[in-house]
């Protein structure tokens, strides 16, 4: 399959990169500042420039998305707006953009992530954006068909525990190895509107 990763350069987009590529797919590596195509997929400008510079894929993989963590009171107007243009809206625009550029039997996955099921002090921007995308999927399966739809929503990553760990206490926490297999099972599997829990 023709795969594009969004989020290439990441942790999760790596290792799912190296996971795929193994498995002998032609992968498209796009990011910000790195890859074989540089999009901000927030900009729809871009975001319609990347679909024409990258043509027809079988599957799209979206390992991309940044958000605050802080104690709500912290919080503010602008870090919920960051949160959802970063990782809501950039996803779910990733997916209305690309519909025709996706070859019927092909798929979307996208990342959302645990405090959306499992939240955790100073969270409620993740747990907000998770839980939109985890809804966005569940109501696009129904629309795109054939094409199929899917979200992998991890635990903390082990590789991340130095930075992130202390949000996430006494939590499992995933390898990245075990990350990137959940996003081959959507895109090497059968199912669709599914979010797909790690651990």
């Amino acid at each position: 399959m023709r795969i594009i990763i969004v989020g290439a350069a990441g942790k999760a987009g790596r290792a799912v990169h190296r996971l795929l590529e193994q498995r002998g797919h032609d992968i498209v590596t796009v990011g910000r500042t790195s890859g074989d195509v540089r999009c901000d997929i927030s900009d729809e400008t871009q975001l319609r420039r990347m679909w024409q510079q990258v043509g027809q894929v079988d599957a799209v993989v979206s390992a991309a998305g940044d958000v605050t963590y802080a104690p709500i009171g912290e919080l503010s107007a602008a870090n919920f707006d960051a949160a959802w243009k970063h990782k809501g809206l950039s996803q779910i625009n990733l997916v209305r953009t690309g519909l025709d550029q996706v070859s019927p039997d092909g798929s979307f996955t996208l990342i959302s992530g645990i405090p959306s099921r499992d939240p955790v002090v100073s969270g409620a921007a993740a747990a907000t954006v998770n839980g939109a995308i985890e809804a966005f999927v569940r109501a696009a399966a129904i629309e795109i068909a054939p094409r199929r739809i899917n979200v992998v929503s991890p635990s903390v990553f082990t590789e991340s525990l130095a930075d992130f760990g202390d949000y996430f206490p006494g939590f499992p926490s995933v390898d990245l190895v075990d990350v990137a297999r959940g996003f081959q099972k959507a895109v090497e599997g059968a199912a669709t509107g599914q979010v797909i829990t790690l651990p």
